[in-house]
């Protein structure tokens, strides 16, 4: 065991924590931290019912609980505040305790601090998962031993003390949980950038700035992989602490990896080497391309390009992702529940080489949905729309049908259950379409996440 770690466990276990958040990620966290002999206090604002599926996994610990819509009040002399992602740090609770002398911090950035291995993380608008997930499945297919987290994946904390020096973790980091990073991973992967969660940030600056933190607190030695064909992460190089890589699958790079000719290459000072063909992904959509391009830029100097080929070639795609559902009577359905932003729906929506049934709409994050009343217009010919965003999704399509002064053919079929959303979109497919749920919305209106939105989905197709 690492100085560090130990030097970590004598100084947190005589400290009083709180612990902001009861969530399915925060559960090992406290398991953690109870079997360290830690004073920890739980907060959260659901009631017990909504939060039994977490309470259950912690099992008889001891520990106390705040729940309820005033749980903040009782947050009051802690030494140490572990705050969820999601959670603002400037909320006023949080800051009164600051002021009076408590540390802030996260499961990640006490990980961060105490992990002896390489990191690589990823962040970005979309794409994060898959781009992950295909770094840790190329780095154990060379013969790393390899720790998937953050975002997906396990809480690492918990892990900490099983991860050598010579492994690889590989992580998928939010711009909440980067909003109060500082430290930064060893190799940093952002995808991608654009309009996304302002309703917990408060400007799409603030949003820039905390994905900024993955690659600011970098040394020189480190490396920053960013998107050449986004404009806002091209920029980043500027501000890099160290060496900047670039993916495009746009442009011939110098540095990076691009693609020529149906072939994915990587260049570096002059040298090419050819890493896969196009054709050999299996996932379909540019998006898909993009993330491999990244992949590849992030891995290079760890495999060999063997082993890239062979995860493009097996490589099915991350449940909730563009997910194939199963075919009904030549119905294609497919389950893309992770999609809560317009950009990753179109990004989808690209995917198809025709025209879908869309299931889109939830919970509102104050971002724009115009790009994705054009998208409807070019690949949609059946709208289905449910929760708070339906109107948004709507206008949305009626202003892009006005800006090229044309008519609105697509019939657009509002639902108030997701029982009614999947009846209405197969009793509209004939055989040979395909139906697409990807809600370009947050699920946080009906469903505790994503994951259980998308499986709710899956079990109603499943029943037809």
């Amino acid at each position: 065991m690492s100085a560090r770690i130990e030097e970590f466990k004598k100084y947190i276990k005589d400290r009083k924590v709180a612990v902001l958040g009861i969530g399915i990620s925060n559960v090992p966290l406290i398991k953690y931290l109870y079997n360290l002999g830690v004073d920890i206090t739980a907060f959260d604002r659901a009631d017990r019912d909504w939060l039994e599926p977490s309470l259950r996994k912690l099992g008889d610990i001891n520990i106390k609980l705040c729940l309820g819509e005033n749980y903040l009040s009782n947050l009051k002399g802690f030494d140490v505040i572990f705050r969820t992602p999601g959670m603002r740090y400037d909320i006023p609770e949080i800051q009164e305790e600051c002021r009076r002398g408590a540390e802030l911090t996260s499961e990640m950035e006490v990980f961060f601090s105490l992990c002896p291995a390489e990191i690589i993380a990823v962040t970005g608008s979309d794409g994060k998962t898959t781009t992950t997930t295909l770094i840790y499945k190329i780095l154990m297919e060379q013969g790393y031993n390899c720790w998937l987290g953050g975002n997906i994946g396990i809480p690492l904390l918990s892990r900490v003390e099983e991860i050598g020096e010579q492994d690889k973790v590989v992580l998928e980091l939010s711009s909440f949980q980067l909003h109060t990073m500082k430290q930064s991973p060893h190799v940093a992967v952002i995808t991608n950038l654009s309009p996304n969660h302002l309703d917990v940030h408060k400007s799409m600056q603030e949003y820039v700035d905390a994905k900024k933190n993955i690659f600011l607190h970098q040394h020189r030695d480190d490396r920053l992989i960013i998107n050449y064909d986004c404009d806002l992460t091209r920029e980043f190089a500027d501000e890099a602490r160290g060496e900047v890589r670039f993916f495009s699958r746009r442009k011939e790079l110098e540095n990076g990896a691009f693609v020529r000719d149906g072939k994915i290459i990587y260049k570096k000072d002059g040298k090419e080497i050819y890493i896969a063909d196009t054709d050999d992904i299996i996932l379909p959509g540019l998006h898909n391309l993009e993330n491999y391009l990244a992949a590849t830029a992030a891995t290079i100097d760890y495999v060999e390009p063997q082993a890239i080929r062979k995860i493009a070639s097996t490589f099915e795609g991350v449940e909730h992702r563009n997910e194939f559902v199963r075919e009904v009577n030549g119905v294609r359905f497919y389950n893309d529940s992770i999609a809560s932003s317009p950009a990753r729906t179109i990004a989808g929506l690209n995917s198809f080489n025709q025209k879908v049934i869309l299931i889109a709409g939830g919970k509102d994050k104050k971002i724009p949905y115009d790009p994705l009343g054009e998208a409807i217009l070019d690949k949609v010919k059946t709208l289905i729309l449910i929760g708070a965003t339906a109107p948004l999704i709507e206008k949305a399509l009626y202003d892009a049908a006005a800006k090229r002064n044309v008519t609105v053919d697509i019939p657009v079929i509002h639902c108030t259950s997701y029982e009614e959303v999947v009846k209405k979109a197969y009793e509209s497919a004939s055989k040979g379409d395909i139906v697409y749920f990807s809600p370009a919305s947050t699920s946080f209106d009906m469903f505790r996440n994503f994951e259980e939105r998308g499986n709710l989905f899956k079990e109603l197709v499943m029943k037809l």
